[in-house]
């Protein structure tokens, strides 16, 4: 029988960073992260594999603390309920706020319920915090661990002492051969791909959802009614119109989407003096994100890309999700200059560096142009990020790319790729092998990445990599 996983437990305040540093650890965006304390509410559960140990890892609603939410206390005792189970508890702490009565509430209360517990002080990385960091030792929890939930830093050297600590305590998951096991999983997923292509043909396909993403006020809710060519969104020149998540379904060219319409998403000092519906509204905007096959991420082309906009973009690129940029009100700045649309496009993709692989697109939602295009270009986004490259394939092209471009560790030791392999789609994820090296520069990271579209597509999708080293390999 399977032994069970390891349990590990976020717990802390509101607002403190719990659901940021959950979604870092588990690569996923299952946690809707928002200003508002109290925005966690039930116990998120997600399995994390890190260097071949399992655990189960559980985020909570904040303990203690200023919360406005009517069912904090509910939250709270969930939260507890989850601690009596835990293996290892992680104290989330904001290095920001500085040491305050309800960390030091809850470290009382960590101590005497006799589970291991690490202090991990978030957001960390802002210069102004890291005077104050030490007060937080007072609290006689051992390790502490300075981290940017937000940036990754220091999240690694977290995890490190979290299977340390389970495998010393004897309670680690299943330990797994790597690289036997991405062989097999690659095998049996090339196997189901050949397995699909002899599928029947005429069974529909489900839906490809596609979100639409922005800023307020920029034309998302007239797109909506553009593309379903029905009134179906309130539209109104009031930022704000749209609360709650709008969609529907259309069919284009014997293929079904799932439109969603999202409310603006604006900065979050502004959210917060919009009041708690704005707040529940942007939480849903993020929502829809996480849940969606490609976003729409609307700019105002009158306006041009803005710090927001990137930050929209930020949100669907973290969450490997499909992208499409599309200039909305492309009627009021069309011109007759040849060289404006190419000014346009290169001052965005400066703005946006990170979304380089997503397609821009100029539309009008007001009068229809290129409006149909943008299904076109939808469809294609979706259908390359589940794109499967055969194993063989990816290693016939590694061993070309790799003998020009070798790549090199920080120690300068000579690195070798051994074996990749694809580890799943939407959005694609690699896995390589290599004699020596954990890690790849981020240059040639970059560069495998862009090799990889040159050669394979993925247009409009991120690519996600891991680098992983042979054990008794040289």
């Amino acid at each position: 029988m399977t032994r069970p996983l390891p349990t590990v437990v976020l717990v802390g305040r509101p607002n403190v960073g719990k659901s940021t540093l959950f979604n870092r650890m588990t690569g996923s965006r299952r946690a809707i992260v928002a200003p508002l304390a109290g925005t966690t509410r039930d116990a998120l559960e997600r399995p994390v594999d890190w260097r071949r140990v399992k655990f189960q890892l559980v985020d909570t609603g904040g303990l203690y603390g200023a919360s406005e939410d009517p069912l904090h206390d509910l939250v709270v005792r969930q939260g507890q309920r989850a601690m009596k189970h835990a293996d290892l508890l992680v104290f989330v702490v904001d290095g920001r706020e500085g040491l305050v009565s309800g960390d030091q509430t809850i470290a009382r209360e960590l101590r005497t319920s006799g589970i291991p517990t690490i202090l991990a002080v978030n957001k960390a990385d802002d210069k102004r915090t890291r005077d104050g960091v030490m007060e937080f030792y007072q609290l006689g929890l051992d390790p502490v661990f300075e981290i940017s939930a937000e940036h990754g830093t220091g999240v690694a050297e977290l995890l490190d002492e979290i299977t340390d600590r389970l495998q010393r305590a004897g309670k680690s998951g299943p330990v797994i051969d790597e690289l036997s096991e991405i062989e097999a999983s690659s095998q049996e997923a090339d196997g189901r791909e050949r397995e699909r292509a002899r599928s029947d043909e005429t069974a529909p396909p489900p839906p490809v959802t596609v979100a639409i993403i922005g800023r307020p006020n920029v034309g998302k809710s007239s797109l909506l009614n553009r593309l379903l060519r029905d009134e179906r969104a309130l539209v109104s020149d009031m930022p704000g119109t749209t609360r709650d998540p709008i969609d529907a379904e259309l069919m284009w060219h014997r293929r079904r989407f799932r439109i969603v319409d999202t409310a603006g998403m604006r900065r979050p000092g502004r959210v917060r003096g919009g009041g708690k519906v704005e707040l529940v509204s942007v939480a849903g905007a993020k929502r829809a994100i996480v849940d969606a096959d490609v976003v729409a991420l609307l700019i105002d082309a009158k306006e041009g890309a803005t710090e927001q906009d990137a930050a929209i973009g930020g949100e669907a690129d973290r969450a490997g999700r499909g992208v499409v940029i599309v200039a909305n009100k492309w009627d009021l700045v069309k011109t007759a200059d040849a060289g404006f649309v190419k000014a346009f496009d290169e001052e965005l993709r400066r703005r946006m560096r990170f979304l380089d692989y997503a397609p821009i697109l100029h539309i009008s939602a007001l009068t229809g142009e290129r409006a149909p295009k943008l299904l076109e270009t939808i469809d294609r986004v979706a259908a390359t990020r589940r794109q499967r490259i055969p194993t063989p394939r990816l290693n016939a092209f590694l061993e070309s790319v790799t003998a020009a471009h070798p790549p090199v560790s920080p120690a300068r030791r000579h690195v070798r790729i051994l074996y990749g392999a694809q580890l799943g789609v939407a959005p694609p994820s690699f896995v390589f092998f290599t004699n020596v090296a954990t890690t790849f520069h981020f240059s040639y990271e970059r560069f495998l990445i862009n090799r990889i579209r040159e050669e394979f597509g993925f247009v409009g999708t991120p690519i996600r990599i891991q680098v992983r080293r042979r054990k008794g390999r040289g």
